[in-house]
């Protein structure tokens, strides 16, 4: 996903991240500078849906404006219904027992 806030943000005349944090204050959620700067240049980790909710009602916006799905550069997931390559051998998880202890 690509956070795209920055943009949509610029969409509505909002130019600086001091700006949308006072309005976001005057909304009801306070953001710390160093919070605020991460969301405003960064892509965050994480985002509370509290949080979320309130950047959304005060830029007028959709989750979906703020959250850009992106290609993903990982192979898609095999089908675990799929046979095996020929020679190739299925072996059970294992579950419990002990492990083994790495190399000294």
């Amino acid at each position: 996903m690509r956070w795209n806030l920055r943009m949509v943000a610029a969409q509505r005349g909002v130019w600086k991240a001091s700006d949308l944090r006072r309005a976001l204050a005057e909304a009801g959620l306070s953001i710390s500078a160093g919070k605020m700067s991460h969301l405003w240049s960064g892509t965050p980790v994480s985002v509370r849906l509290d949080d979320l909710e309130v950047i959304c009602a005060v830029l007028e916006c959709s989750p979906a404006d703020l959250l850009l799905p992106e290609p993903s550069a990982t192979p898609a997931a095999t089908p675990v219904d799929r046979q095996p390559a020929s020679g190739a051998e299925i072996r059970p998880m294992r579950r419990g027992g002990s492990r083994t202890a790495p190399p000294v």
